[in-house]
């Protein structure tokens, strides 16, 4: 193993930690990659078979963590590792620039408490001092660091290193981190946008780049690339779409939305110096017909009446009726319009119920429209829903190809 600015891994190997809903993370991962090429880990990681330098990790929305793996070992003793890093770690310190190193531990499956972390912790620390390097501990408030922890404490910069520890089974994946989500980009993204409107819906960015990859999977960024949003509100998928790459064609019931959008993507060009074209429609995606090239649909669809509790039963029949028609009808339009092979990515609604989530019944038609659901190796269909507790409607995402 050796450790170094950046890493030298024991395999071409890229390991994600996953967000707070894993199986979306994985969904997306082999939406990128493919399935051949992914290894779960437990719930809440994957081994992706592809080098850290190639991994795009900034247009990544459903992984909040990116490293190399640097070597396994056959235990998941946290003794037995903590002493495998007090031995090793200095023999390997020539490859860190010279100044103070910083030093972070994350563990995941391993059965071990935060407090036992920092003692094990200290110890290293005298290791590293004793082969002559200064060295500052980042404490563990959990048993791994946070987003913020790692970003603020720059464990990603030369002199930073963030160590993993994974249960694989009977042994542990050891990585260093590569890249954290950029958690204050995504809050600009999300907070700082100067057109929001709350009755409409909030999307955040990161499902946004979610909903995208699924529709655009392992396609190259390509400004000839348009990837359209009908329902676009507020301009959220087609912010990523732009960012990502892709030319962003967006479409709006209500002019007003349309026009947010505009401001919104003429916004995040200025902040984060990009250029690509802004092309927006106003009209109904139930009979809209759209002049442009579509290569690929990416959009959170017309989600219903908001509820902040669950409604009787002839309400939510209701509303269920009369979403389910305008997805229809949106479906069929897209269908007249576009040729076989298009992928699209909708996340639709799904309502939370004691009995668990209702779905949109044209979910089991949708051969019948003219769409073959794609099906994920890595992920089952059922989990692929973004949904916070409390919250009446959930989004579920649908991945389809057109036939």
């Amino acid at each position: 193993m050796t450790f170094k600015r950046r890493y030298t891994t024991i395999m071409q190997s890229s390991l994600f930690i996953l967000g707070r809903q894993p199986a979306l993370g994985i969904a997306e991962l082999e939406s990128l990659f493919g399935p051949e090429l992914i290894t779960p880990i437990d719930t809440h990681a994957a081994i992706v078979a592809v080098d850290p330098d190639d991994i795009p990790f900034n247009r990544i929305g459903g992984s909040i963590k990116l490293a190399g793996v640097l070597t396994e070992i056959q235990s998941t003793d946290w003794t037995a590792l903590a002493k495998y890093i007090e031995d090793t770690l200095p023999k390997h310190l020539s490859g860190i620039p010279e100044g103070k190193l910083k030093l972070g531990f994350s563990t995941f499956g391993i059965h071990v408490d935060a407090n036992t972390i920092n003692k094990s912790a200290l110890q290293i620390k005298k290791a590293v001092k004793s082969a002559g390097r200064s060295v500052r501990i980042i404490p563990n408030n959990d048993v791994a660091l946070n987003s913020a922890q790692v970003i603020h404490n720059q464990l990603t910069s030369p002199l930073g290193m963030e160590l993993i520890f994974l249960r694989n089974g009977s042994s542990t994946l050891i990585a260093q981190t590569i890249s954290e989500q950029d958690i204050e980009s995504y809050a600009a993204r999300d907070q700082q946008r100067p057109m929001r409107d709350a009755r409409v819906g909030m999307l955040p960015p990161k499902l946004a780049q979610i909903i995208v990859n699924l529709a655009t999977g392992a396609k190259a960024p390509d400004r000839d690339f348009t990837v359209l949003d009908p329902f676009c509100g507020t301009g959220v998928v087609l912010q990523e779409a732009g960012l990502m790459g892709f030319s962003p064609l967006g479409s709006d019931l209500e002019p007003r939305m349309t026009e947010y959008s505009k401001k919104n993507l003429e916004w995040l060009q200025e902040k984060w110096d990009t250029s690509f074209d802004i092309t927006l429609i106003t009209g109904d995606a139930t009979n809209l017909e759209w002049q442009e090239n579509i290569d690929a649909i990416a959009c959170e669809t017309y989600l219903g009446r908001p509820f902040s509790s669950l409604p009787d039963t002839e309400t939510l029949t209701e509303v269920m009726q009369d979403v389910n028609l305008i997805h229809k009808r949106f479906l069929q339009n897209v269908a007249r319009q576009t040729k076989p092979g298009l992928t699209l990515c909708l996340a639709v609604p799904a309502w939370k119920t004691p009995d668990g989530f209702k779905h949109l019944k044209l979910l089991d038609s949708l051969e019948v429209l003219g769409y073959t659901r794609r099906s994920f190796v890595h992920a089952r269909e059922s989990d692929l829903i973004y949904y916070r507790e409390g919250q009446v409607v959930a989004r579920e995402l649908v991945s389809l190809i057109r036939k």
